[in-house]
């Protein structure tokens, strides 16, 4: 029997976004669940610097590459071995890296990455948010090793961005450091601001302006730009104090942090998945966590832009968007 067709939105290979063959309408079979999967008919999408940089690298292939982390939908099917979500619920996720991504109709998930959505907010607002709240809530929580009890100053690079914007609200609620933020226009300072932090730096004087607001140095510090930045780091950061850095820029040299015998974290939110890890389970949880602070109105969505047109050519204008790395936020795609 012949399967059933979707439309998703695919690569061929990496183009310039402002090609019109960067990202394709194409026709698709439904995928087949494995046993603890669930097929989301998915609402919305967002674009994060991941999906960029993913399409931009592509190498040419035959068969279509479907990208997409962050999205938002409804549970239509489930998976013989699924035990936490039930066909109608409404969830949020942020995908799998090693499987096709959500800019489809209808997408395969594992259940144990996805959560109930926040009910107070729309599927636009909660596509927004899954990618960035993860990877905020594994560099506190799990990285750093921060607590209710956590004291000290933080320092978030790229504030106004995606995770940048997550991470303040989620050091705000869940902890009790001060946190200061990066952001250099006007819009972006006052768009930090606006979601908790207690102090503005500018990256183009990081060590002046860190300096200026936190003359005893900082104990934790988020990196999504570090090439270049290490010797500032090194400056800006105390003795025993933590980075996590979230990029990946070849030949890094860490040496300048050795004296004051600074730790340095990786972050990639898809570890979990793309290793099956026993706890992949985690950050189900974390997303319910954080469904529940959205509900109660202690966390906002950091939606930003929305682009009504779930199609090739309203991904084409978010990719852009995103490419340019001059938006707050995030900027989501809808149906």
């Amino acid at each position: 029997m012949a399967r059933q067709m979707m439309h998703a939105i695919a690569s061929y290979k990496g183009l310039p976004i402002d090609d019109p063959e960067s990202l394709r309408n194409v026709e698709v079979p439904v995928p087949e669940l494995r046993p603890r999967d669930v097929l989301v008919r998915v609402q919305a999408v967002s674009v994060n610097p991941a999906d960029v940089k993913t399409r931009a690298g592509l190498v040419e292939a035959e068969e279509p590459r479907i990208l997409g982390f962050d999205a938002a939908g409804v549970v239509e099917a489930a998976g013989p071995e699924v035990t936490t979500l039930s066909v109608g619920d409404e969830v949020w996720y942020a995908g799998d890296i090693t499987r096709p991504g959500a800019n489809c109709d209808l997408h395969a998930v594992d259940e144990r990455i996805v959560a109930h959505k926040p009910a107070s907010l729309g599927f636009a607002e909660a596509a927004a948010m899954p990618l960035t709240t993860i990877t905020a809530w594994e560099t506190l929580f799990e990285r750093f090793g921060l607590t209710a009890d956590s004291t000290g100053t933080l320092l978030a690079l790229g504030a106004a961005g995606g995770v940048g914007s997550i991470m303040i609200q989620l050091a705000k609620e869940l902890t009790g450091l001060r946190v200061l933020a990066s952001a250099s226009r006007p819009e972006s300072r006052e768009w930090v601001k606006q979601f908790g932090a207690d102090d503005v730096v500018n990256h183009h004087q990081l060590v002046a302006s860190t300096s200026a607001v936190a003359p005893d140095g900082v104990d934790y510090l988020f990196s999504p730009h570090s090439r270049g930045n290490i010797a500032a780091f090194a400056e800006i950061v105390r003795p025993f104090g933590h980075i996590t850095a979230i990029d990946e820029p070849e030949g890094l040299d860490l040496l300048p942090l050795k004296s004051k015998s600074i730790a340095w974290h990786w972050e990639l939110m898809f570890t979990r998945s793309i290793y099956q890890t026993e706890d992949m389970i985690e950050q189900k949880k974390l997303l319910e966590a954080v469904a529940a602070l959205v509900d109660d109105k202690r966390i906002r969505t950091t939606l930003n832009t929305s682009i009504d047109d779930f199609s090739a050519a309203g991904l084409r204008e978010a990719h852009r968007l995103v490419e340019a790395g001059r938006s707050t936020g995030k900027v989501v795609v809808v149906r």
